[in-house]
């Protein structure tokens, strides 16, 4: 496993060296226009945010699914735009484990558990699975707490920790052992149907809670910081990053 993960890292170091996938200055705009977390970022962590997207965009395979049939150039952005914004808090962390996104125009049917899905993530094949219309649909209401690209990327950066042979270590397991202490609290709220900040999806079980949760860290920080400072604050040492310094506040409605 160890050498695996050597060899794989040099193959790596080989791509960015010599196959690097540039962002055009059009590109740039285009997630200027269309990436809100991009947009907000000052010039310096622009830079690295397209620095770390670059890797990303060598470095993974984006495969069309289902009556897909291409994965256009500004899909490929967004998708990575998304993992490198989850991941940013990280000098060098791109979930290397997860090396294919696989992408469906819309929800798909599993056949191993007969239903339908938005997506989902493989870690046995290293794949990541979206659906396009429902990922776009959470980029296009960014103050709702329901992001299909934060959640799926939520749960392959949970797993990638615990994923021995993945070589990428995120969380500080002090913030990890607090956040597990506070979660366990928040989902009996959830599962007695008590008032709670976050949808009950949450309440399925410790991954969709932690994927629910990045999905309001990352688009409502602010109102999560009010209804739950205490884990918030965690998730802010987890993440190594605080949305709020690059969101401006809305006023919380009703």
């Amino acid at each position: 496993m160890i050498y695996r993960g050597l060899f794989s890292g040099f193959l790596e170091s080989l791509y960015l060296i010599f196959d690097r996938k540039k962002i055009s200055s059009a590109e740039r705009v285009f997630l200027e226009t269309y990436f809100p977390y991009f947009r907000r970022l000052p010039a310096p962590h622009k830079r690295e945010f397209v620095h770390k997207l670059e890797q990303v965009l060598t470095l993974k395979k984006f495969v069309g699914r289902g009556e897909l049939r291409q994965v256009t150039d500004e899909m490929k952005l967004l998708i990575g735009a998304t993992l490198v914004m989850v991941t940013f808090g990280w000098k060098n962390f791109r979930l290397s484990y997860f090396h294919t996104f696989l992408i469906y125009p819309d929800d798909y049917y599993s056949t191993i558990n007969q239903t339908y899905h938005r997506g989902e993530v493989n870690p046995r094949h290293g794949l990541i699975v979206l659906s396009w219309k429902s990922f776009v649909c959470g980029l296009t209401r960014e103050d709702d707490g329901i992001n299909l690209g934060i959640h799926e990327m939520a749960h392959a950066l949970k797993l990638v920790h615990f994923i021995l042979e993945s070589g990428e270590r995120g969380f500080d397991p002090e913030s990890w052992r607090l956040y597990c202490e506070v979660r366990a609290g928040e989902m009996a709220k959830l599962s007695a149907a008590e008032n709670s900040f976050f949808r009950s999806r949450a309440a399925a079980d410790e991954h969709e809670f932690f994927a629910v949760m990045l999905e309001n860290f990352f688009e409502r920080p602010h109102e999560f910081f009010l209804h739950h400072e205490e884990l918030y604050l965690i998730a802010f040492k987890l993440m190594r990053q605080d949305p709020r310094v690059w969101l401006v506040h809305r006023v919380l409605r009703g």
